[in-house]
C-alpha cells in the first residue's frame, strides 16, 4: 500500500475500480473463434460465437471431426460455490453474483462478483472475481471443438500477457485444472492503488472458461498479495471446470 485514499472519495474510485481486466471482455468469433480480453471490450454474453461458416466442399462434407465433449455449460453464477464466492469477495453487493447477458446460454455466459469489506479506521479491501464460459461445437470447416477451444486458449493467453501497464507479469502452468490451463499474475496501478490481479485461462473438452481475481487496500489497508489472490482465483477456476462436467452429466 502506497498511499491512503480518503474516505470521501471512495465512492468515486471504486465506480473506476470495478472493471474487470479480463474476462467480462471475452467473446468468440466464427472466422477467427477469438476471445478478447482487456479492461474494456465485449461483454461474455455478447453475440460472439456464431457457429456460422462457408458451404463446405465434398471433401470437408465426408470429413469426420472428432464430436464435442459437452453440450452444455452450467448456470454461470452457480459455477462457483457461495461459500467460494463470499470467501474471495466479502461483502459483495451481489451476493448470488450478477449474470452477464447471454443470447445463448449453451454456448456462452458470466457471472461477476464485486464488493468493498470496510474495516472503517484500518482502512477497505476491494475485490473483483469474474468467470466467463465458451463451449465450442464441432464443424467440418473449422475443427473440432476441442481444437477450436485449444486455439482460443492460446490467443485469450497471448491477449493477457499484452494487458497494457501490467507490471510484474508472470505466466505458469496450472496442473490439476481441466485439459490445461495458463494463469497470468500481475499488478496494475489505478485510481491511485496498487491492483494484483491472477487471470486464468483453463479449457475442459470443448469449453474454455476465462477467470480473473483481482483486489487492493484503500484508505490505508495493505495491498493484497500475489500468492493469496493466483491461489484465491485457482480455487474458483477448479469449481467452474468441474461444474462443467457436472452439467453434462
Amino acid at each position: 500500500m502506497q498511499r491512503s485514499a480518503p474516505r470521501t472519495r471512495l465512492t468515486r474510485i471504486l465506480a473506476c475500480a470495478a472493471v474487470p481486466v479480463m474476462l467480462v471482455a471475452a467473446g468468440c468469433s466464427s472466422d477467427g473463434d477469438s476471445a478478447g480480453s482487456g479492461d474494456s471490450g465485449k461483454k461474455a454474453g455478447q453475440d460472439t460465437t456464431s457457429s456460422a461458416s462457408a458451404t463446405p466442399s465434398p471433401s470437408q462434407s465426408t470429413k469426420a471431426v472428432e464430436p464435442a465433449r459437452f453440450s452444455k455449460l452450467p448456470e454461470v453464477c452457480k459455477a462457483i460455490t457461495a461459500k467460494t464466492a463470499a470467501a474471495l469477495v466479502p461483502k459483495a453487493k451481489t451476493k448470488n453474483g450478477t449474470p452477464a447477458s447471454s443470447s445463448d446460454l449453451t454456448s456462452r455466459g458470466g457471472c461477476s462478483w464485486n464488493g468493498l469489506d470496510d474495516k472503517g479506521v484500518k482502512g477497505s479491501q476491494y475485490r473483483w472475481l469474474d468467470v466467463s464460459f465458451y463451449r465450442y461445437d464441432s464443424d467440418v470447416s473449422l475443427g473440432s471443438g476441442q481444437e477450436r477451444a485449444q486455439e482460443n486458449l492460446a490467443k485469450e493467453l497471448a491477449k493477457i500477457q499484452e494487458t497494457p501497464g501490467a507490471k510484474n507479469l508472470k505466466t505458469f502452468t496450472s496442473t490439476g485444472i481441466g485439459d490445461e490451463a495458463k494463469t497470468v499474475t500481475y499488478q496494475l496501478r489505478k485510481t491511485d492503488e496498487d491492483f494484483v490481479y491472477a487471470s486464468i485461462v483453463a479449457r475442459t473438452g470443448n469449453v474454455l472458461v476465462l477467470l480473473s481475481y483481482n483486489g487492493a487496500g484503500y484508505a490505508g489497508a495493505a495491498t493484497p498479495t500475489q500468492t493469496g489472490v493466483a491461489n484465491g482465483a485457482a480455487t474458483a477456476v477448479k469449481e467452474a471446470v468441474a461444474a462443467v462436467a457436472a452439467a453434462n452429466k
